[in-house]
C-alpha cells in the first residue's frame, strides 16, 4: 500500500471519528464549555426556576441582546455566561416575585459565534461554535477533511495588536498531519469568533505512459521523479526509462524537460515514460 493510500485511509478514519464527536456534542450541548461560553444574538436558552415549572421558558436572544422572561420581562444577556444569566434573573425574580429563587440556564443552541471553513472540507461553510471550540471541533462540524487535502491548515484571524487597538489580519499555519494524528496536542488550537479556517488542495504530479498504474499523486516534501514512478507501481516491461520526460508549466508556457530519477517534481508536472520500440 502506498503512502498516498495510507494517508487517504487515515483521513477517512478521522472523518468518521469526527462525525461521532459531532453527534455527542449535539446530543449533550450543556457539557461543551457551557459555563464559559458568552451568549449572543440568536442563541437559544432554556430557563428553569426550581419548584416553579410554570416559569420554565425557552427563549432566543434578540438582535439587541435581550430575552423576555415570565414575570420580569426583558433582560439584557448579551455577553453573559449561563451562570451569570442565572444569577441576574434570580436577583430579578427575588425583587418582589419569588423568595430565594433557584434559577438554572441552559444553552440549547449556539448560534451567535461562527467561524468559516473553506477549502478541502467535506461540508465547508459557516460553522457554529459551541463554547470554547478547537480546530478538531471545527473539522468535525465541517464533516472532516477530504482525501485531496494538503498538509497545512491555515487560520486567518482578525486580531488586535499592540496598544493601537487596530485590527490586523494574522495567518496561523498548522501541520494538518500532526493535528489529525493527535500526536501533538499543541496543534489543536482554540478558534475565535470570526476566524477563517482554510485547507488548500494538495499539489499533484501526474504520471503516464509505460508505468503500471498511471494517475495523479500527491506531492510530498522531497518527491522525486523516481519516487513518483514508484507511486505509479513502477515501469512496465516496455518502458524506455532513459527517455522519461517532464512536461512542466512555466511563465512561457509548457516545456519538455529531460527527467532524471533524482529530479524533484513540481506541482502539476506531467511525467511521461515512453515505450521502447526495441
Amino acid at each position: 500500500m502506498s503512502r498516498n493510500d495510507r494517508k487517504s485511509i487515515l483521513l477517512n478514519g478521522f472523518a468518521r471519528a469526527f462525525v461521532c464527536l459531532a453527534l455527542l456534542i449535539t446530543l449533550f450541548p450543556i457539557a461543551v464549555s457551557g459555563q464559559e461560553y458568552r451568549v449572543g444574538e440568536e442563541d437559544l436558552l432554556r430557563i428553569t426556576v426550581y419548584d416553579n415549572p410554570d416559569l420554565t421558558t425557552e427563549v432566543r436572544v434578540s438582535g439587541d441582546g435581550m430575552i423576555t422572561v415570565p414575570l420580569i420581562g426583558e433582560v439584557q444577556v448579551n455577553g453573559l455566561t449561563a451562570t451569570e444569566i442565572a444569577k441576574k434573573t434570580a436577583q430579578l425574580f427575588a425583587d418582589g416575585y419569588i423568595k430565594n429563587p433557584q434559577v438554572n440556564v441552559f444553552i440549547l443552541e449556539y448560534k451567535s459565534k461562527k467561524v468559516t471553513a473553506l477549502g478541502e472540507f467535506n461540508k465547508p461553510g459557516l460553522i457554529e461554535m459551541r463554547g470554547n471550540a478547537t480546530l478538531m471541533e471545527v473539522i468535525s462540524n465541517a464533516g472532516g477533511i477530504t482525501a485531496n487535502a494538503g498538509d497545512i491548515l491555515y487560520i486567518q484571524r482578525n486580531a488586535i495588536k499592540g496598544s493601537t487597538d487596530r485590527a490586523t489580519d494574522t495567518t496561523i499555519s498548522v501541520d494538518l498531519t500532526k493535528l489529525l494524528e493527535g500526536k501533538d496536542p499543541s496543534m489543536n488550537l482554540p478558534v475565535l469568533e470570526g476566524d477563517s479556517i482554510y485547507v488548500p488542495r494538495a499539489a499533484f504530479v501526474y504520471v503516464t505512459g509505460e508505468v503500471k498504474k498511471p494517475g495523479a499523486f500527491k506531492i510530498t516534501k522531497g518527491l522525486t521523479v523516481l519516487r513518483s514512478i514508484t507511486l505509479a507501481e513502477g515501469y512496465t516491461q516496455k518502458a524506455r526509462k532513459s527517455k522519461t520526460k517532464i512536461i512542466r508549466k512555466t511563465d512561457k508556457g509548457e516545456e519538455s524537460i529531460e527527467a532524471k530519477p533524482e529530479d524533484l517534481v513540481m506541482p502539476d508536472d506531467i511525467i511521461i515514460v515512453p515505450e521502447s520500440f526495441f
